[in-house]
């Protein structure tokens, strides 16, 4: 395994980091098995994956509790733990956003489910509109001078919001966010025209969600078949990518992955790797021998030619055409 840091933290993280989502039951693509998801933790620590990232809205705090039970038996300072605040966790007033309420409540349910003295990072998961941004930063500021959170992060924004929350922390000596969670893969490339310049410009690390674009770069699918299995058959979020330009980027990843004796997800994962401003791609495998597979991709090189040919059938554009 190779390590970084964070940003410009000193705190040392995996190349890739383990995405917790799948752990639980709130959706039909989820694995739905503790057993199972536990032995995928045990698994991406044994390969030296540090970094693992949750949600407290991950099957309403399933996910957290089963990261939580399967790391309890591990040396804590070892270990880097990600989750995140900001959607509905229950109905009624004060459920959901980033207002101080909520932010402290769900960071003490966030650290009862995670059985841990303290979150690594916590991260706000959207931004939030009726929220004044100070307030939001003065609670996460609050939390990591309690020493419950060392250090926070964001996800998924427009680029002014999120520099507006940076120079407002920079002015207010609030504590400043050191990440941000895009969505980012070699077919969804809008973020290279929204935030990952001011994420370089600002020494943010960046830790890519969805780095195999919903299954898709996986190349397990077909232009010509409708999925039968897979999240394509079941979900929105993948079958969205089945455009032409898509296709020919994945046939660039399928070639390229051919030269080298690799997989198309491996190729799609060093991709990523290979960008300067990428700290740690979030992975998340519902099987160990995608776990491994995933983890390979850190021994595959890429020419810049063949990173060109797999940039070549798309132009980032913000906003993306076709996303919310």
């Amino acid at each position: 395994m190779e390590y970084t840091t964070l940003g410009e933290t000193g705190m040392e993280v995996s190349r890739l980091a383990l995405g917790c989502m799948n752990f639980g039951s709130g959706e039909p693509w989820m694995i739905d098995d503790e057993e199972k998801s536990r032995e995928i933790i045990e698994r991406a620590l044994e390969l030296g994956i540090n970094f693992l990232d949750t949600a407290n809205v991950y099957s309403r705090g399933e996910s957290e509790e089963i990261v939580g039970r399967a790391i309890e038996e591990y040396d804590r300072s070892e270990l880097v733990v990600a989750t995140k605040v900001y959607h509905r966790m229950r109905e009624g007033p004060n459920g959901a956003g980033l207002s101080r309420k909520h932010v402290l409540d769900q960071a003490e349910a966030s650290l009862n489910r995670l059985g841990t003295d303290y979150i690594d990072l916590y991260q706000i998961h959207r931004w939030d509109d009726d929220t004044p941004v100070h307030e939001t930063l003065s609670a996460l500021d609050h939390l990591v001078d309690e020493g419950v959170v060392r250090y926070v992060g964001a996800s998924t924004m427009p680029a002014w919001k999120f520099t507006r929350a940076l120079y407002a922390a920079d002015v207010e000596n609030y504590e400043r966010f050191v990440s941000m969670q895009p969505e980012y893969n070699a077919v969804d490339r809008h973020e290279e025209a929204n935030v990952l310049p001011a994420c370089a410009a600002e020494g943010v690390g960046v830790l890519p969600w969805s780095p195999l674009a919903g299954g898709f770069l996986t190349g397990k699918y077909s232009r010509d078949e409708e999925p039968e299995s897979g999240r394509a058959a079941t979900d929105e979020y993948t079958a969205r990518r089945f455009t032409e330009e898509n296709w020919a980027v994945l046939d660039e990843i399928r070639d390229i992955a051919e030269s080298k004796g690799a997989t198309p997800a491996q190729v799609g994962i060093a991709w990523l790797l290979h960008k300067d401003v990428v700290t740690a791609p979030i992975i998340g495998p519902r099987r160990l021998d995608h776990l491994e597979e995933n983890v390979e991709s850190l021994g595959i090189s890429l020419t810049d030619a063949e990173i060109e040919r797999i940039e070549a059938p798309k132009t980032p554009r913000w906003p993306a055409p076709g996303k919310d």
